[in-house]
């Protein structure tokens, strides 16, 4: 039984669930739960499994048992269920996704919020989508806070996120610094993307306050992506100039706007009707 909090396995399980560089170095993530770890060791992904030494569960093949107390210090959940795995993250090929004829995305813009971007990934996954595709500044889907959210969909949804700002190089010794800075932002990851998928044929709805097509008249027939901007302050203009229609969810009373993992829900699933 691990007892010593400076014993390796410990330690690392620590960089895992603190440390974004870790996690993509070591190209592992750590999944809470005796649902969520059944479902990984299902898909084939666990590397190790731990659990508590008062654990009344039935416990896995080969887990490490953990001290009590040193369990709940290292676990990130208020409540732990005595039961955590390190599992490797899920490979999905970005070409035979965006090739299904009818698929259809949701793209997320600096929704940076992990309880909103993990709602959105296990919402996805129950509305049908194909996948989920995040902006470089998204909240990073493999820490603790996304992972529970998603309640074990992070295993089975493809989640794409773009690459950091594009390198522009010399953009020329006769344009000053405010026009570098403006043509690094258009070539952000987020904008080649979505560039990307209208080549590729898809329709591009963006969520807006200001859209001038309500948000059930469109059919949202073939190669759909739903656009959903930060919780602040929404698309940015350059995403939403980039989109084909601009759509809108009517509010009542005093609401200004809607938390965007239930505007992502409700373009979701509303995209399903016909």
């Amino acid at each position: 039984m691990i007892i010593s909090k400076d014993n390796q396995r410990i330690k690392h399980i620590r960089q895992l669930l603190g440390s974004k560089k870790t996690r993509e170095a070591d190209r592992l993530f750590v999944i809470e739960g005796r649902k969520p770890v059944d479902e990984a060791i299902r898909e084939g992904l666990v590397e190790e499994v731990y659990v508590s030494e008062d654990y009344e569960g039935e416990v896995p093949d080969d887990a490490q048992v953990v001290g009590a107390k040193l369990f709940k210090d290292i676990t990130d959940t208020v409540t732990p269920q005595g039961i955590l795995a390190i599992v490797r993250m899920p490979k999905f090929d970005r070409e035979s996704v965006y090739a299904g004829a009818d698929c259809k995305l949701i793209c997320l813009e600096d929704v940076r919020d992990p309880g909103n971007v993990g709602t959105v990934i296990r919402t996805a996954e129950a509305a049908g989508f194909d996948a989920v595709v995040l902006s470089e500044e998204c909240a990073d889907i493999f820490q603790p806070k996304v992972v529970r959210s998603t309640m074990g969909s992070i295993l089975r949804v493809p989640c794409f996120r773009c690459g950091d700002r594009v390198g522009t190089g010399s953009v020329g010794a006769e344009q000053d610094r405010d026009s570098q800075e403006t043509l690094e932002k258009k070539l952000r990851g987020f904008d080649i993307e979505l560039a990307e998928l209208k080549r590729r044929g898809f329709t591009l709805y963006a969520a807006h306050l200001e859209g001038a097509v309500d948000y059930t008249e469109p059919k949202y027939a073939g190669k759909t992506a739903i656009l959903i901007g930060n919780e602040a302050r929404g698309l940015t203009d350059r995403v939403t100039e980039c989109a084909d229609v601009a759509v809108k969810i009517p509010m009542f009373g005093k609401v200004e706007s809607l938390n965007a993992s239930v505007a992502a829900a409700v373009l979701m699933f509303n995209s399903n009707r016909n």
